[in-house]
């Protein structure tokens, strides 16, 4: 018996590769920077090498040089010897293996190019000569550019010489490889046959090694011997799909991701020419579309694909998007869209949801996926943790809801590319197996980023390991097969009911049971059914997937966030009033005005004419473009963002003028009273949420600048309402008990007279009905706020205090923040000045200046009569450099978890972190809210806000992150003027009862106001609204409308529920609208036992309506 069995194997290993490969590390010239050296005549072959000496290595072993875009140019020149340690190499090819870190990397051999890359693609297995014949020399020079933001390197280098990728043809490199993957499979799963492979390998007989055939026939029956011990090795399978994952933007433009994608797709389909079995799967529709638009004959080519089952279709979403950062309705617009293009242009849709690179996923994608028609979802991110490891590979992930959808983590790309190395795939599928009990491993081969996909060495590759008798199984697959195979998906059941396989693994009544185990279960390999579906037993996640990496994406570039809260309250309001307007006015409803403001937007997107519905299409689909997951979250170059901004501008321009449009036609439809007086002007006020409200108005019209006139309202039941201008035509009134999905109509009235002027206090307190805030004259701060119904100090100590922060030495410099910012906290921010602004019957406002560093924060305190929260309002010139500002808000109250909105629900989050997971949420994200609610005094705060999304809690305290401001990759990330609105809510009970949702969405959604002009053209035939309608009520304060369209004469109404508490929708509309039946996102019928009425807790809903509009 051996001593150590583990050494022999290793030695053996060893030495048959130093018969094949080289290390050439330490070879390579330094040439300096040839660009500015020599001359445009320049040969590269022509380098006479003996004037320049060996460039240095690291300690690691590296080659490196300076960031910046520095040039750095190498070279080496390869001699073909005799033998390698006694190994006649004649005749074998060589390949030089390397990898580099570098955003260019250009390979020329005697001068000619041969190979490129960049950080993405970023190793190569480089071919010298198929037929390699000693003394040949070879010249090879390599072109480095290094990163802007980082030092670039050639970390590996070396030659290998192998038989041509013939499968007959063996050689000591393919042995040795062989021996690792064999060694690596017993090690885990036979160890005790690890004595018979070392005693094997340790009777090998070297003596003809300098005889090449008779050396080979030797390492033939050395193959032989070893093959029982590698029996079993072939039941495993390695599933491959051929990939690249292309980013729509990031450090490059769309117009260049539009060119590597023409260049990749090109690449596949001539590949799968010769390589007949070769399976590709790509996302995003809106690339698909560009190909389809301006590359026709690709285009059809990769129909064509699609129709033979060679190119799977994947993801379903417009484009791979940032899902913490957007609402519920965006995620499932992006499904809508993606999933109708693919319908259209390839015959069916996406099974598979795939997001291999977003930040981190929102706990409601299940529900969200399964109701667009996704079965499986597919990403790999959560390698990145930085903290923890997640536990599982391939898991039930279930929603809110209850809501199960199979998900799979995709392999890492451990090497820079995810090529076809058997040591690397081995090593892996080893993993694999141990984490999961699968034998069915997927892969990924191809080069993504700048593009091309999978390669023709790595298929060549493929092909030879495929012969192996000593590695899996490897085979071509969709993702869709491949998923099915492991999970029976075909016959997942959505919206909260179990898939015939947990129900199969778990039972009809351990379900509860299985539910307690938050996914801690192992998995265990189960029994196999026809057609290759393995029954296997997966762990449930009930929990979001949150990213422990990146969390500085919640914040940097904060005018993305801006734009993207407005745009996809915009397009609601948009979609919602068009909607109404047609069927409240008909033809009277005429959007054709529109057209020549807005004829350059349509025809670019291929349109003359457009309805409504393709209106707001084309702006949802600017805003998804823009909620891709380099975009949105603020980590692209600069260029991209120019880009961005006019697609968010264009999305804008359509949703207003359609919106105004839409409530101008309401508007003149009212059948208006007679007049409280004779020059009284009409005002409409309209409520876009589906609850009655009240909110204070601001009205702007030049006639608001003559200070020579009052101003004051009735509404339509002759009550008379208090109007107040302080600022330069603007007028602000209380619109009260606005009905949800409706309007009022309101007079305004006017004579001459003298206004009234605020008179302000000598002390800076803000006061109420409901509050009393004081505001520190030396700092601006907040020193308390008072409950005064519920006789409650909220404020544990000073609040409204901007912490500002070092927060720099990140590699990934706009995605992460510094780890450690909380020991970097800086100076305070000094107070320049405090003022009232306003203290009228309905609203009173203290404006405080700070200044910190080079940058100065403006913020309103605004405290509106009937409200019980106050608002700070913000402007902020943010001229800082790698510096986080935070907004603190310590609370005389204690809660062991805090609760944030998410898309289309909440989340609980613990303030008392105990595992490492739960410490690596130092930062989170949410969408309008956080809440912190001590249970044992009933009472809680609520911080509300209109554009952030990155939080941070203790069991007493909420902070808001405000701004960053990251030099990489955008340089001026962030610096400039910037608007945001926060807001405090404190309450009595907890954050439902307290309606906590409804205010986020208050804040988000103003109301409207529409002037009517002409008043007497409102008597004729065609005006028949009522002064107040309501247009659409839920009935239910957990219930919030997501959307309503009209779409081929079919009214969808789309809502969730949002406390987690099942309830009842019942309809209250002057519409007379009805629930018809309910249907998917998709608008396909729903048959399930669910009560047509009845939602779930955290249920997302569609319908469709019926008895439309008696006004029509």
């Amino acid at each position: 018996m051996l001593e150590n069995p583990a050494a022999t194997i290793q030695k053996a290993i060893a030495k048959l590769r130093q018969l094949v490969q080289l290390e050439v590390q330490h070879g390579w010239q330094d040439l300096g920077n040839v660009d500015k050296n020599f001359n445009s005549n320049f040969n590269l072959a022509d380098v006479n090498l003996i004037k320049y000496s060996i460039a240095p290595l690291n300690e690691k072993g590296y080659l490196v040089f300076p960031s910046g875009r520095e040039v750095k140019w190498l070279a080496q020149q390869i001699i073909i010897p005799q033998t390698l340690q006694g190994y006649p190499i004649e005749g074998l090819s060589l390949r030089l293996v390397l990898t580099w870190w570098a955003a260019d990397a250009q390979i020329f051999i005697n001068g000619e190019l041969v190979q490129q890359g960049d950080l993405f693609d970023s190793s190569a297995r480089v071919l010298i000569t198929n037929h390699a014949q000693p003394g040949h020399e070879y010249l090879v020079t390599i072109r480095l550019l290094s990163p802007n933001h980082d030092i670039g390197a050639l970390m590996r280098s070396h030659l290998i010489y192998e038989q041509v990728n013939t499968p007959q043809n063996i050689d000591p490199g393919l042995v040795a490889d062989e021996i690792t993957v064999l060694s690596k499979y017993l090690s885990q799963f036979k160890p005790a046959d690890l004595e018979v492979l070392a005693a094997e390998l340790n009777r090998f007989d070297w003596h003809n090694l300098e005889q090449a055939d008779e050396f080979t026939e030797d390492l033939a029956q050395l193959r032989s011997r070893l093959l029982p011990l590698a029996q079993d090795i072939k039941q495993r399978r390695f599933n491959l799909l051929g990939h690249a994952h292309l980013d729509m933007a990031w450090l490059w433009t769309t117009d260049e991701t539009y060119e590597v994608a023409e260049r990749t797709f090109k690449s596949v389909l001539n590949l799968q020419q010769d390589f007949p079995a070769l399976t590709f799967g790509h996302t995003s529709p809106a690339l698909y579309e560009w190909i389809e638009h301006n590359r026709p004959e690709l285009f059809n080519l990769v129909q064509a694909a699609i129709r033979s089952n060679k190119w799977e279709i994947l993801g379903g979403m417009w484009v791979e998007p940032e899902t913490n950062l957007v609402c519920g309705e965006s995620l499932i617009r992006q499904l809508i869209y993606g999933q109708k293009y693919y319908q259209e242009k390839f015959g069916e849709i996406a099974k598979v949801a795939w997001l291999p690179d977003s930040f981190g996923f929102t706990w409601q994608l299940p529900q969200i996926m399964q109701q667009c028609g996704i079965e499986s979802f597919v990403t790999g991110k959560l390698h990145w943790n930085d903290t923890t490891k997640f536990p599982h590979g391939c898991f039930w992930w279930e929603s809110p809801d209850g809501t199960q959808l199979l998900t799979l983590m995709s392999p890492p790309n451990v090497t820079g590319v995810m090529d076809t190395n058997p040591i690397t795939m081995a090593n892996y599928g080893v993993d694999w197996e141990v984490q999961t009990g699968l034998q069915e491993i997927f892969w990924l081969p191809g080069v993504g980023d700048h593009g091309g996909g999978p390669t023709r060495d790595m298929l060549e590759v493929a092909a030879k390991w495929q012969n192996s008798p000593f590695f899996p199984q490897i085979e071509f697959a969709t993702a869709t097969d491949y998923l099915k195979r492991i999970g029976g998906v075909s016959d997942i059941k959505g919206n909260g009911a179990q898939s015939r396989l947990s129900r199969l693994v778990w039972g009809e009544d351990a379900e509860e049971d299985q539910k307690k185990t938050q996914g801690n279960a192992e998995g265990v390999e189960g029994i196999e059914e026809d057609k290759g579906i393995t029954q296997h037993q997966f762990p449930i996640w009930q929990d979001e997937l949150y990213l422990e990496l990146h969390r500085g994406c919640y914040t940097v570039h904060a005018d993305q966030k801006r734009y993207n809260r407005r745009c996809e309250r915009l397009l609601y309001e948009a979609e919602l009033w068009s909607t109404l307007a047609t069927l409240l006015c008909g033809d009277r409803f005429d959007i054709q005005p529109l057209f020549p403001n807005i004829k350059n937007i349509i025809e670019k997107e291929g349109f003359c004419q457009a309805d409504p519905q393709q209106l707001i299409e084309i702006a949802w689909k600017k805003v998804l473009f823009n909620q891709f997951h380099d975009i949105l979250p603020g980590t692209s170059i600069a260029e991209v963002f120019t880009e961005a901004n006019q697609d968010w501008e264009t999305a804008i321009a359509l949703g207003e003028s359609l919106l105004q449009q839409a409530l101008d036609t309401i508007a003149s439809s009212i059948k208006l009273p007679q007049p409280p007086q004779a020059n009284a002007v009409p005002i409409v006020v309209f409520n876009s949420l589906n609850w009655s409200r009240s909110q204070v108005v601001t009205l702007e019209d030049p006639r608001f600048n003559d200070d020579n006139f009052v101003f004051w309202l009735w509404d339509h039941q002759g009550n008379k309402i208090t109007a107040h201008s302080n600022q330069v035509g603007k007028l602000s009134f209380l619109a009260q008990n606005i009905p949800g999905v409706g309007y009022s109509l309101y007079w305004l009235c006017q004579e001459l007279g003298t206004r009234s002027r605020d008179e302000f206090k000598a002390d800076y307190l803000l006061e109420n009905n409901y509050l009393k805030v004081i505001v520190n004259p030396q700092t601006g701060d907040l020193d308390s706020i008072f409950d005064k119904r519920n006789k409650r100090e909220i404020l544990r100590s000073p609040a409204n205090k901007l912490q500002a922060f070092t927060d720099q030495g990140q590699y990934w410099d706009a995605w992460n923040i510094d780890p450690e910012y909380e020991q970097q906290q800086l100076s305070d921010t000094q107070l320049t000045s405090i003022e009232w602004l306003e203290d009228s019957e309905f609203r009173q406002v203290i404006r405080v200046v700070k200044q910190f560093n080079s940058s100065e924060f403006i913020q309103d305190y605004i405290l509106e009569t009937q409200e019980n929260l106050l608002t700070i309002k913000n402007t902020v010139d943010w001229q800082e450099t790698h510096i986080m500002v935070k907004v603190a808000f310590p609370f005389n109250l204690t809660s062991d978890y805090v609760t944030y909105e998410i898309p289309c629900g909440t989340i609980q989050r613990t303030t008392q972190p105990q595992t490492p997971a739960e410490k690596a949420q130092w930062e989170v994200p949410a969408l309008n809210w956080a809440d912190l609610t001590d249970e044992k005094a009933n009472y809680g705060v609520s911080l509300l806000n209109d554009c952030k999304y990155g939080y941070d809690a203790q069991l007493n305290q909420l902070r808001l992150t405000l701004l960053r401001a990251a030099t990489w990759p955008d340089p001026q990330s962030d610096r400039g003027i910037h608007h945001f609105t926060y807001c405090l809510y404190p309450h009595q009970n907890n954050w439902q009862e307290a309606n906590t949702v409804q205010k986020g969405y208050e804040l988000n959604t103003p109301l409207q106001t529409v002037i009517l002009t002409q008043p007497e053209q409102n008597n004729h035939h065609s005006q028949q609204l009522p002064t107040e309608s309501e247009l659409l009520n839920l009935s239910a304060d957990n219930l919030i409308l997501m959307a309503l369209q009209l779409s081929n004469h079919q009214l969808t109404l789309r809502c969730y529920e949002a406390w987690g508490t099942e309830t009842k929708l019942k309809l209250r509309s002057d519409l007379n609208l009805e629930l018809d039946e309910r249907i998917d996102c998709l608008g396909r019928k729903q048959l399930n036992n669910q009560q047509l009425n009845q939602l779930k807790s955290y249920q997302i809903s569609s319908f469709q309506l019926k008895n439309i509009s008696k006004y029509s």
